[in-house]
């Protein structure tokens, strides 16, 4: 019985991908009638499981912290591909679709995953356990990615309004690469061990007790797993006009769309966060929540630095007053819950209440 279920999780995992790029293909800038909507969102939602099964697969294969890598790199790659084609295409009106996204994406993983990760793992298991110098290193550098370039802006003369001028924004793109890349070498090279999970005793966990995937069905995953990440993102943005349109018969701001967007793109991370949390796997749920939020900047500013040459309108990336008070709120919060290295169902939810006011402003600014 457990061979026929583990037989049949294999073969969905492998056809939703596959059938998720050809739903992509089929619909890709075509106005879709309700019905159509319909199957693009439950594809979707089985691109996204399936996203999440292969991550795993390639997790248990090459080990943490890497495993958190992956899963958090490839979705962020193809977030920033669509934003900049985004970009391109809308002219003036997408002048702050990179600086919502970025931060949409650093409350959702910074507040959202963290909170719900810390407060699933405390209720379960009476206290999170997580290694504070890993993550307190990775709070670190998503707080200072994000006011190099999501803050500064505001306040900066060289330029009118809350944008960089030509050279501020080569050195945040720089500033970003380098950052990022010290991040991977600390995470996966020097202290690795800062990143793997501990126990209750403190005693970090180097490896787990099944046996792994082969190199063979590791390499499977990795290809099935961007398939799916392609579906995810791209059916997203096929079923954005139908949010679009709900959201303003709704009457609310046109930047809920983004939110809603982001949260989509992000449902692979959350569910492989929630799965690690199950395990009593903290601070790999961690990693997957900062790492997303510290490519999702280190990647997406470089990226719209480069589509800046070739774009005609503005490039707005400074953040306005209320999103910063949120911001300045969720640092204070994440390091005073990082500094223990233990968290109780308390610190989850001052999180997830960060996040729930970001979501009531979003719709009530």
């Amino acid at each position: 019985m457990i061979t026929r279920l583990r037989e049949l999780t294999t073969r969905w995992t492998a056809a939703v991908p596959v059938l998720a790029v050809v739903l992509l293909a089929l619909t890709w800038g075509r106005d879709l009638p309700g019905p159509v909507v319909a199957v693009v969102t439950l594809v979707l939602a089985g691109a996204v499981l399936a996203a999440v099964h292969h991550a795993e697969v390639i997790a248990h294969r090459v080990g943490e912290p890497f495993g958190s890598l992956v899963l958090a790199v490839a979705v962020t790659i193809i977030e920033v591909a669509l934003i900049v084609t985004l970009m391109v295409d809308g002219g003036d009106k997408s002048a702050t679709l990179a600086r919502d996204t970025v931060f949409a994406a650093v409350m959702i993983t910074c507040n959202g995953i963290v909170g719900i990760c810390l407060l699933a793992g405390a209720l379960r298991h009476r206290v999170a356990v997580f290694n504070p110098e890993g993550t307190g290193a990775a709070l670190a550098t998503v707080a200072t990615l994000a006011t190099l370039s999501l803050v500064l802006p505001t306040f900066t003369t060289s330029k009118r309004g809350p944008e960089f001028s030509t050279a501020q924004l080569t050195f945040a793109a720089l500033a970003s690469l380098v950052l990022y890349g010290l991040f991977v070498a600390t995470q996966t090279v020097r202290h690795r061990d800062y990143f793997l999970p501990i126990t209750r005793k403190g005693e970090v966990i180097d490896s787990e007790h099944a046996e792994g995937p082969t190199n063979r069905a590791a390499l499977i995953s990795v290809g099935l797993l961007g398939l799916a990440l392609i579906g995810v993102v791209g059916l997203a943005k096929g079923v954005s006009p139908t949010i679009e349109s709900g959201v303003e018969n709704a009457g609310m701001p046109h930047a809920v769309v983004g939110v809603i967007i982001a949260l989509l793109v992000l449902l692979p991370e959350t569910i492989a966060a929630l799965r690690a949390t199950r395990r009593d796997r903290v601070q790999t749920s961690l990693n997957l929540a900062l790492g997303s939020a510290m490519a999702s900047i280190g990647l997406t500013i470089p990226a719209v630095a480069v589509a800046s040459v070739w774009l005609s309108g503005p490039l707005v990336l400074g953040l306005g007053p209320t999103h910063m008070v949120l911001l300045a709120l969720t640092v204070a919060v994440g390091t005073l819950t990082v500094v223990p290295g233990r968290a109780t169902p308390l610190q989850g939810g001052v999180h997830l209440v960060v996040f729930a006011a970001y979501l009531e402003l979003a719709v009530t600014p």
